[in-house]
């Protein structure tokens, strides 16, 4: 066996004097091991499948960098993190802060993109709430500031004997008492407010939960438009001017028993009479009640119940089962009230519960699905006693949506989601964000537009960006950030995503690299990150990219520790530690370790007989034959173009 402790040699530069030294480790397999890691190098830990090396890198050298991190905050700061056990170790020196980069770091959260988890989404917020060019999202004119006058001729074209309000929007969607605020509003002579919709007489005491969003409004008058609508001009102008003092430029006007017109003096368009709010960071969030579109909330999908899962095979009939969605599968069977709902509906429509329901008449099946017109008699007979009930009935599909709102089972609801699909909203059209916020451009593209190409084609866009002297003047520091977040996500071969991707769509290695890329542009230098199999997918063109990445991460100051088996990576390798010699209770040992060439001459070494050619994988003489072939036609999951393909059967195929 070779020493278990050791010392690069050839490797090192002159300057590179200090290593990580780790001193009886036994976190799990791992048996009493002594190694020296050189900082500021690649160094890869490799051996077989369970012998120990993430025990090593991971359990032993991240979760003590981890923990002395933690011990380093104040004991205010550990009271909300907890504490980290100490690793089975009896000391490491020289360690630096640690960053683990693993492929079990996916998020899974749908609102998660590629572009908001590496941050190039908020520069684009930023970067549309400076430079972008709001438009109307009813006739796509582009919009400027109103004036006091056009405000106040909008207000009086309302009907005669419409009364409104004059709202000062003071506060929106920001936490807090906001006790100041109700103070000003009383000393300035204001009477009323609006809170969160409800209104409150500042003479009373307004309570708020200081951890929640509010919006206030200043209620700065009521009118009525009248006939002669010039009659109240002047008063009207007056309490504009105040309301746009108040808030910043920004008005509201609730109309008694309609909808809640909305006024800035910096954007509206003259022709359809649309207002824009303050055009901020926020709205273009699809995460943020400012931006997101009101009808999926930014999800860009809706999840409706399909008439068809629930009722999966239409030639059977009511009395045989034909609705097989959760809580009506007793629908046919006597006793249950549902089906005594069934039978009253069968006697005041006239159908009977024993036909197939596809032989049902149209209206029948549509009543069914989405519910009756009126009220039908229940005749019931339960355990605590009979009766005759009046029900609206709200067909299936209502009672299911009711259902699933009102279950606490998580088992529930997911049964109840395997009848739904997923559309996408009707509104957004799949966009996530209002028409609002769809409407500013920059260079003529929408934040849609922009983050839902590739990632390839957004560099090259970006390179070729127009934008006026002034756009330049103020986007440039945050065009500089975005293109370098871009180009670093190119590095390591990321070039065929799009920012609008969801993260739970990725592998673990692609979300792998979006954190290598993202710890790339944060430039931190003197950090040991550790990485779990980062080449785990890829083809050998990205496998080279990757590499290329990791050298650069290194070059930066930075120690990295590898967890992987690929012989590229070996032979890039600063430095290998070959962990063995077996797996398991045979493992936990330090087989060999320095560069690929020293690791070669060491005969204990599996890894090493492996990368000399000693030993190797022998290609077959003879190929097994097919016995048969699986027909895959039209499949157009994720990126897939409607292709159509066989696969051999009893064979390995790549």
């Amino acid at each position: 066996m070779a020493k278990t402790e050791n010392s690069p040699k050839k490797i090192l530069s002159s300057d590179i004097h200090d290593y990580i030294r780790v001193r009886g480790a036994n976190e799990h397999n791992l048996k009493h091991v002594n190694v020296k890691i050189p900082r500021e190098t690649l160094t890869v830990f490799t051996g077989l499948s369970g012998s120990g090396k993430s025990s090593l890198a991971f359990d032993t050298i991240f979760a003590e960098g981890q923990r002395r991190y933690m011990e380093s905050l104040s004991s205010y700061a550990r009271m909300f993190l907890g504490q980290m056990d100490k690793p089975d170790v009896e000391k490491i020196e020289g360690l630096s802060p640690t960053i683990s980069i693993d492929q079990k770091s996916t998020n899974r959260n749908p609102r998660s993109t590629v572009g908001t988890v590496t941050e190039i989404y908020d520069h684009f917020r930023l970067l549309y709430a400076r430079i972008g060019v709001p438009h109307c999202p009813n006739c796509g004119r582009e919009i400027r500031r109103q004036t006091v006058d056009e405000m106040a001729d909008q207000i009086l074209s309302l009907p005669a004997g419409t009364k409104f309000q004059v709202l000062a929007p003071v506060v929106r969607g920001r936490k807090g008492e906001h006790a100041k605020v109700f103070d000003r509003a009383k000393r300035a002579g204001f009477v009323r407010v609006r809170v969160d919709g409800s209104q409150y007489d500042l003479s009373e005491e307004i309570k708020l939960d200081k951890n929640i969003k509010h919006n206030i409004e200043i209620i700065v008058d009521r009118l009525v438009v009248k006939e002669d609508a010039e009659g109240i001009r002047g008063r009207l102008t007056d309490s504009i001017e105040s309301a746009l003092n108040l808030a910043e430029g920004l008005l509201d006007v609730d109309v008694i028993d309609g909808k809640t017109l909305s006024f800035s003096q910096n954007f509206a368009c003259p022709d359809c009479g649309i207002s824009i709010p303050e055009i901020e960071p926020r709205s273009f969030s699809f995460n943020n009640p400012f931006g997101a579109c009101p009808e999926c909330t930014g999800l860009g999908y809706k999840m409706e119940f399909d008439e068809d899962l629930m009722i999966p095979d239409e030639s059977l009939s009511i009395s045989e089962g034909c609705f097989q969605v959760t809580g009506w599968a007793s629908s046919g069977k006597e006793g249950s009230f549902t089906n005594a709902v069934l039978k009253a509906l069968a006697k005041e429509y006239k159908f009977d519960l024993d036909t197939p329901f596809e032989k049902l008449p149209e209206k029948i099946r549509n009543m069914l699905v989405h519910g009756a017109d009126k009220e039908v008699i229940v005749e019931y007979k339960g355990q605590r006693g009979e009766g005759r009930y009046p029900i609206t009935f709200d067909g299936l599909i209502k009672n299911v949506e009711q259902r699933y709102r009102e279950t606490f089972s998580e088992q529930q609801k997911a049964e109840y989601e395997s009848y739904m699909r997923i559309t996408p909203c009707t509104v957004c059209k799949g966009q996530r964000l209002k028409p609002e916020s769809l409407a500013v451009t920059i260079d003529d593209k929408n934040i849609y537009e922009i983050t839902s190409v590739s990632i390839g084609a957004l560099h090259e866009y970006l390179e070729n960006l127009k934008l006026t002297k002034q756009q330049e003047m103020i986007g440039a520091q945050v065009l500089k950030e975005i293109r370098a977040r871009v180009g670093f996500l190119i590095d390591v071969g990321l070039d065929y995503l799009s920012l609008s991707r969801a993260t739970g769509t990725l592998s673990g290695g692609e979300a792998q690299r979006i954190r290598l890329a993202t710890q790339i542009g944060s430039g931190l230098c003197g950090v040991c990150y550790i990485l779990d199999e980062p080449s785990i997918g890829l083809h050998q063109r990205d496998n080279d990219k990757l590499l290329n990445t990791l050298k650069n991460l290194r070059d930066l100051g930075n120690t990295l520790i590898v967890v992987e088996h690929d012989e590229d990576t070996m032979r890039a390798a600063d430095y290998i530690v070959d962990v063995g010699p077996g797996a398991g209770s045979h493992g936990g040992e330090i087989v060999a370790a320095g560069t690929a060439e020293e690791i070669m001459k060491i005969p204990e070494s599996i890894t090493g007989k492996y990368l000399s050619g000693k030993l190797k994988i022998e290609v077959p003489e003879k190929r097994r034959k097919p016995t048969g072939w699986l027909t895959v036609k039209g499949a157009q999951e994720n990126n897939l173009k409607n292709i159509n393909v066989n696969f051999p059967i009893g064979v390995l195929t790549l």
